[in-house]
């Protein structure tokens, strides 16, 4: 009869594959045995198992699997028939065979079209590698599969950062690893990027997203404030009752340090110590408070700078950084701008019970302006622009001024203005942008400038931007 063994400690749920479900397709009993151990150990969400083909056949048909280990000697159909109609039912399924043949094991896994084959009688680390490269396989084709799937469907990716451009995708694929861990994460980008949302988005798609999600201010002008609300404090050291810290109210979540380049040298200090040794001391009471909680640190600070000039500690920077992200600036993605109008115009719309948009030269200027606040500057330029606007289309002139300035003044990322422009210049370098960063699809890049097609074409040859230079753009050269 099949049996399911669920996931045991939390402990080993951060090390482990995030709800993968594992099937056990084995005569014998002593490798049911020593399988189902060593996933249960690594965190499976769910482990199940079967001694002959006609249960593992009504399992994988019940329910989709994500891993099935397969006695290539089960009794019913053979291995190989046995293998296809999983795979039938389910072509995610990832089938890693095992048995006793002697034969090269890559070549019986091709012959099969396996995953992988396992050759008895293997040893459990033979198997939790086995299983680790499998379910790292799965996870990224995960991330994958929802990046496509949001982006053809234009959705906010994970609930948070939105954008098409390689730079966001990157950015996706990295959210969709890193979130089933409990590494520190340290999040780098200008004012405006969206690192909160970043942060929560790494919360909300880990195995955790049920527990608190946790944000303290680093940059508050009381040091001695966020000092007390970090780590707590005890009756009578400050005029308030006894209050636990927001590290010990995040347990088994996460703790968002936003602006963590703001904070004072002496805290960096006592937050480091509490990292480090995994507990803390309220100010006022001796006693350790056990630490469990992933930390999610965010700056728009240049922390390398910052360490040379004394004001950020290494040994805290290297704690924090064990996976860095850098979120780009709008500047560096404007393929995406248009993306994150509709989506803004879309929020706003419903708010209003209005269908709002915008004209052709509005969107020209808004592809013109760097953008130095970044997406949320955006988002208040077109809450603005409803503002201003008589009615549903929103024009040039209901723009900020300094993006109406953008046709002729280019503003750089400190707020400064630059050399005059002429227009003809501003639209070739936006089109061999957006013709570079789209891997020279002529197509999309029509779409996301706002353009038809006949008229990017027409500017190719009136900018003289030949097509063997497209043509390598395509080939990624």
């Amino acid at each position: 009869m099949p049996t399911v063994v669920t996931a045991v400690s939390r402990e080993e749920v951060y090390l482990a594959p995030r709800h993968l479900s594992l099937l056990i397709a084995d005569e014998e009993s002593w490798a049911r045995d020593l399988c189902q151990e060593v996933a249960g150990k690594m965190g499976f969400f769910s482990v199940f198992t079967a001694d002959n083909a006609g249960v593992a056949l009504q399992l994988t048909g019940s329910q989709p699997m994500d891993v099935v280990l397969l006695d290539a000697d089960l009794q019913g159909p053979d291995g190989l028939d046995l293998l296809q109609r999983i795979k039938q039912q389910n072509p995610r399924t990832e089938v890693v065979m095992v048995g006793r043949t002697a034969e090269d094991s890559t070549s019986v896994a091709a012959k099969s079209s396996a995953y992988d084959y396992l050759r008895k009688p293997f040893k459990m680390e033979e198997l939790r590698l086995l299983l680790t490269r499998v379910a790292s396989l799965l996870r990224n084709s995960l991330g994958e599969r929802m990046l496509r799937e949001r982006s053809q469907n234009n959705e906010v990716a994970y609930g948070g950062p939105l954008g098409r451009s390689a730079e966001m995708q990157k950015l996706y694929r990295i959210i969709a690893k890193v979130a089933s861990s409990r590494h520190p994460v340290l999040i780098q980008g200008e004012s405006g990027t969206g690192k909160e949302m970043v942060a929560r988005a790494i919360h909300a798609d880990g195995p955790f997203h049920d527990r608190p999600f946790v944000l303290v201010d680093c940059a508050s002008p009381a040091p001695g404030l966020v000092e007390s609300e970090l780590f707590g404090y005890v009756r009578g050291t400050v005029a308030s009752p006894a209050k636990p810290g927001l590290l010990n109210m995040a347990s088994g979540g996460t703790i968002f340090l936003d602006e963590i380049g703001d904070m004072p040298l002496a805290l960096q200090a006592k937050l480091l110590r509490a990292l480090q040794e995994r507990e803390v001391y309220p100010p006022g009471n001796a006693k350790p408070v056990p630490l469990d909680v992933r930390v999610i640190a965010a700056t728009n600070h240049d922390l390398d700078m910052a360490i040379q000039q004394g004001t950020f500690r290494r040994d805290l920077f290297f704690r924090l950084n064990v996976v860095g992200l850098r979120l780009p600036p709008l500047r560096e993605r404007k393929e995406d701008i248009r993306l994150l109008v509709d989506h803004f115009l879309e929020r706003i719309s419903g708010t209003k019970d209005m269908r709002y948009s915008v004209t052709p030269e509005a969107m020209r200027l808004m592809f013109i302006y760097d953008w130095p606040g970044n997406v949320r500057e955006l988002e208040n330029c077109l809450e603005r622009a409803v503002a201003m606007s008589t009615g549903t289309v929103l024009n040039a002139a209901d723009l900020p001024a300094q993006v109406r300035a953008s046709s002729t003044l280019r503003v750089t990322p400190g707020g400064k203005q630059g050399r005059i422009v002429p227009l003809a210049e501003v639209e070739k370098q936006t089109i061999l942008e957006a013709l570079e960063q789209l891997n020279g699809d002529k197509l999309m890049t029509a779409k996301l400038l706002g353009i038809g097609k006949t008229t990017l074409y027409r500017k190719l040859k009136e900018y003289g931007i030949r097509e063997q230079w497209v043509a390598a753009q395509a080939a990624g050269e």
